[in-house]
């Protein structure tokens, strides 16, 4: 049961816990330095890399020993949580390439990536489990100036009740064992193009939820930061599983 109302995800299976990291690195392969020759700093900015986001996924795939599956390069190269034809998926860096440079990019980092995660959560459904995929995301707290205020936020699909009921109970438990403003699809939307979304229409609700994670980069700053928050996310989380 969620809280006292009825389960509704038609769940009459485990739960699985499984995560990823779309943005957890800045690294750029030896043969693509030369993109940000007139521009490195840019490699050290929120812009290349979700701060704090796969420390967190660690700590959480430790505690719950879940699989994680981590992109390989930054985002700035090509972006894991895009599709291949979106206009973001190559930054303004690489974007320049020949098209048969983008195809290479894209066979070497992008599909590896996305199909081992898609295949580990295959592997899951198969042996019955019904999966709950959180995907690890932060947020730089100003963008375009303008202050996010929230501490973190839940991404997911209103058309999936599933999604929604558990993304609304995990809102509820963070809220009350925490001093955090939480926030259901902000600062972004959660039917927007990603890697959920994709993968949303490969499984079926009974066996897939995918919730995306957003933390506040302000509260990422540095490793006693990050330890606090990824205990508590994972104290939330125990609970979480714990009524669904």
């Amino acid at each position: 049961m969620l809280g006292d109302k009825p389960a509704i995800l038609i769940i009459m299976k485990p739960t699985k816990l499984f995560l990823s990291c779309e943005h957890a690195t800045n690294n750029v392969p030896e043969q693509y330095r030369n993109l940000f020759n007139k521009n490195k700093e840019v490699l050290e900015t929120h812009r290349a890399i979700d701060f704090g986001a796969i420390d967190i996924a660690t700590h959480l795939a430790k505690t719950f020993d879940c699989d994680l599956t981590k992109a390989e390069v930054t985002r700035l190269l090509i972006d894991c949580n895009r599709s291949l034809n979106n206009a973001n998926c190559f930054s303004e860096f690489s974007n320049e390439l020949e098209p048969i440079d983008k195809e290479e990019l894209a066979n070497s980092y992008y599909l590896p990536y996305r199909e081992k995660t898609e295949n580990l959560i295959k592997n899951l459904i198969t042996k019955d489990h019904q999966v709950l995929h959180i995907s690890c995301h932060s947020f730089t707290p100003v963008f375009n100036g303008v202050t996010r205020n929230a501490g973190i936020g839940l991404l997911y699909d209103p058309k999936h009740h599933g999604e929604k009921e558990v993304a609304r109970e995990w809102q509820r438990v963070l809220s009350e064992q925490t001093d955090y403003r939480v926030r259901v699809n902000y600062p972004y939307s959660g039917k927007s193009d990603g890697f959920t979304t994709y993968l949303r229409k490969k499984f079926d609700e009974k066996d897939y939820l995918g919730i995306e994670l957003e933390v506040n980069q302000d509260l990422v700053k540095d490793k006693s930061s990050i330890k606090t928050i990824a205990h508590e996310i994972a104290n939330s989380i125990s609970e979480l599983l714990e009524l669904i």
